[in-house]
């Protein structure tokens, strides 16, 4: 069975998203999804091709997606972005998107559209 991919263009339209920041490539895809609000979660992900959803909206959620080599955010339950964060998050090439659903709805959405977890 092969690993499906989603698009940043699906997961915003599944998640009622809306992007944040970094608008450029909507057709850029994610083969995993990982969602926690523990920033030390993160950083012992052996993958790169993840999207990361999380309730937890500041500065150090940017720095380590940036560590981590995560190139796209979902904030979750409506959260969002401050301009230093958008600006940081730029310079990074990273994507953020704001969803008004909670993490276990955006998460449970996303693994039944297909999105592999990484555990």
């Amino acid at each position: 069975m092969g690993i499906t991919k989603l698009s940043l263009s699906q997961i915003i339209e599944l998640l009622d998203g809306k992007i944040i920041c970094n608008n450029s490539d909507l057709t850029r895809t994610v083969s995993y999804g990982f969602a926690s609000d523990l920033l030390s979660d993160v950083l012992t992900l052996k993958h790169t091709d993840i999207l990361f959803l999380t309730g937890l909206c500041n500065i150090q959620t940017i720095r380590t997606a940036e560590m981590a080599d995560i190139s796209q955010i979902v904030f979750v339950r409506g959260k969002i972005a401050t301009s230093e964060m958008c600006r940081i998050a730029s310079e990074n090439n990273i994507v953020l998107i704001q969803s008004p659903m909670s993490l276990f709805r955006a998460s449970g959405i996303l693994y039944s559209a297909g999105l592999n977890p990484i555990y």
